[in-house]
């Protein structure tokens, strides 16, 4: 592989931020290719802050784990307001993925902070350069998981494409969940065909 590609995710516990992490690191392995991935889990229970960094076609005896700010190629947002945190990530030009989930962190909740609209994250991610494509959470299907179905529209929104086919990630999720693997390739391939907006 000539070129890297990093990976910013992020989101909240129990929202699958590892696995769609998990499955991009096993279908880089699988192919041979060099890939460093550094989960990062905040506070253990559901709700709390949950980033993966995912360091595709660099050695990690070369390489630290880190993305450096600036330093991503793609962005991902599984929930709104954490899309805010990951902007100084990105490299100029890059990917972002929002799935515009709404989980209030405690600071809206006690009225101390207003929640961000969904136009302020995306002209937000604009300023910085970023190319955005946001899925609505009204739009996926009640069989589909999140995770599985915003991993589809990575894979159809990014230069990921150019990295794997859909069929070697497709074989990662039926090796992963074989007795739901029908299912859960719905869902995937749902995601391929996501409306989003730009």
């Amino acid at each position: 592989m000539k070129n890297y590609y990093d990976i910013y995710i992020v989101g909240v516990g129990g929202q699958g931020i590892l696995t769609i992490a998990d499955i991009i690191t096993l279908t880089a392995a699988k192919k041979g290719i060099d890939v460093n991935y550094y989960p990062t889990k905040g506070m253990a229970q559901r709700g709390g802050f949950v980033k993966a960094q995912l360091r595709i076609g660099r050695s990690a005896d070369t390489f630290g784990p880190s993305i450096p700010k600036g330093g991503a190629d793609l962005i991902v947002s599984m929930e709104l307001s954490e899309t805010l945190k990951a902007i100084r990530y990105a490299k100029k030009g890059a990917d972002f993925v929002v799935l515009g989930t709404h989980w209030e962190p405690t600071a809206v909740m006690l009225g101390k902070a207003p929640y961000p609209e969904e136009e302020i994250v995306i002209d937000e991610i604009k300023k910085a350069g970023g190319m955005v494509s946001f899925l609505s959470p009204a739009n996926v299907p009640e069989y589909a998981r999140e995770n599985l179905y915003t991993l589809g529209a990575i894979f159809a929104h990014s230069k990921l494409s150019g990295i794997f086919t859909q069929e070697e990630i497709e074989q990662v999720i039926e090796e992963r969940w074989p007795s739901v693997a029908e299912g859960n390739l719905k869902g995937f391939r749902a995601g391929l065909e996501a409306v989003v907006i730009n």
